[in-house]
């Protein structure tokens, strides 16, 4: 028996293995390029860790990718099979239910979890991650606010906590408490993209996006080399608040150049950066040349993952404005096909189905059957997860259809609306 880093008991053949293992966790916290390495390091130093085991199948899972769910599954089952503690046969289970989706079980399970080891920084940050795409604002804003008491500058990874404390209060609109907290967190570590990141998320619901540029800008240097992918979402954020501004070229040149220069990429979140920035050129009129096509040879083969539906109505996008309509028909047919009591099949039938339904069909050149389709749910588009600022695409989605379909009303009402919420947006009036 070892510990790691924060004096959690670990079943480890020696304290070399358990310090292997902190690495490879540390460096997934940061979103780090060498997790999958320094994992491997870690089952070198004892092949018959149980955390090692779980912290596989997790990252299995977090590609999103429908294919891994069994290596996942098999990684639960192992896990499960070595002699543990009550916490690691808690992440055992929890892997097991998640691969097997059932999401809201592994997300309550991690939630167990921290009720007896609040510095679990894994339990934390995958209930973090869970309650994000469940569109569960509250648990998401809570489950870091429970366990915040057990931390403090002493606690190694005290930064990352902050800043999953940070996003949790933005999403529920608590503005000012969310900077302050993501501030002390970039202070801490300047390189931490996911607390640069929630408070670019402030700075973007205020609709501050000249400071927005210059924070993103501000710690560039920190991040831009050290971050995998999802630095492409940081660049993400800088082209939103170019947009804000009514600079579409601006945003475009980072599409081109920064968060889609790497076409090759085919990660959930890369194609969802990409395919919702593409639709808000579209509804500004900016041609996006054979880019849809590009991210649809990405998005045609993934209708089988049935991950989140928030991921497929991004491929929808890819597919439908590529006028891929045999993609698009099998993509519909499988999200309609979903049973079996997964998390998200009540969200996919209420929620995602027809979301995808009006995607396809303001691609297809149908308004009037867009608006009809993704009216009737704008309340709802919460339960798909993703954040404010990422559904916002939705609802200008439903105002182009509105103008396209001659709602005038409608389009009048739903602009004063948007405005109202982000008054010195330009974006709020381009429709």
């Amino acid at each position: 028996m070892a510990q790691d880093k924060r004096g959690l008991e670990l079943t480890a053949a020696s304290d070399e293995a358990a310090a292997a293992l902190d690495a490879a966790l540390d460096d997934f916290l940061g979103f780090g390029r060498e997790a999958g390495p320094l994992l491997k390091a870690a089952f070198e130093s004892d092949a018959d860790m149980p955390m090692a085991h779980a912290l596989r199948g997790y990252f299995f899972l977090l590609m999103g990718v429908g294919a891994l769910r069994p290596r996942a599954a098999k990684s639960g089952e192992q896990a499960t099979g070595l002699p543990g503690t009550s916490r690691e046969r808690a992440h055992a289970d929890a892997l097991s239910r998640w691969a097997a989706g059932d999401t809201a079980g592994a997300a309550r399970r991690f939630e167990d979890i921290l009720l007896d080891h609040p510095r679990d920084i894994l339990a934390i940050r995958l209930a973090h991650y869970l309650h994000f795409y469940h569109g569960a604002l509250a648990q998401h804003r809570d489950s870091v606010a429970r366990v915040l008491p057990a931390w403090d500058e002493s606690v190694p990874g005290y930064g990352y906590v902050l800043g999953m404390r940070a996003f949790g209060l933005e999403e529920v609109g608590d503005y000012a408490r969310a900077e302050d907290f993501g501030r002390r967190a970039a202070a801490i570590d300047p390189s931490d993209a996911w607390s640069v990141h929630s408070v670019a998320h402030v700075m973007e619901m205020q609709g501050r996006a000249q400071e927005g540029i210059a924070w993103v800008r501000e710690n560039e240097a920190h991040w831009e080399h050290k971050v995998h992918n999802f630095r492409h979402h940081l660049w993400w954020h800088q082209a939103l608040f170019h947009l804000a501004l009514d600079e579409a070229d601006a945003a475009l040149d980072l599409y081109d150049n920064r968060f889609r220069a790497d076409t090759a990429s085919d990660d959930v979140l890369d194609i969802a950066n990409a395919a919702s920035m593409l639709l808000r050129l579209h509804f500004r009129g900016v041609d996006a040349g054979g880019r849809w096509e590009e991210l649809a040879g990405h998005a045609a083969g993934r209708f089988s993952d049935g991950i989140f539906p928030f991921f497929d109505a991004h491929y929808m996008a890819a597919l439908a404005m590529a006028g891929d309509t045999e993609s698009v028909r099998g993509h519909l047919d499988a999200m309609a096909g979903r049973s079996g009591g997964a998390t998200a099949d009540a969200v996919y039938d209420d929620v995602g189905l027809p979301l995808c339904e009006a995607i396809a069909a303001f691609g297809a050149g149908e308004p009037e059957r867009c608006f009809e389709l993704l009216e009737p749910v704008r309340y709802e588009l919460y339960r798909l997860g993703g954040s404010h600022a990422q559904r916002d695409v939705f609802m200008q989605l439903l105002i182009a259809a509105a103008r396209q379909a001659g709602r005038d009303r409608e389009r009048r009402a739903l602009v004063a609306e948007r405005a109202a919420r982000k008054p010195g947006a330009v974006a709020a009036w381009m429709n």
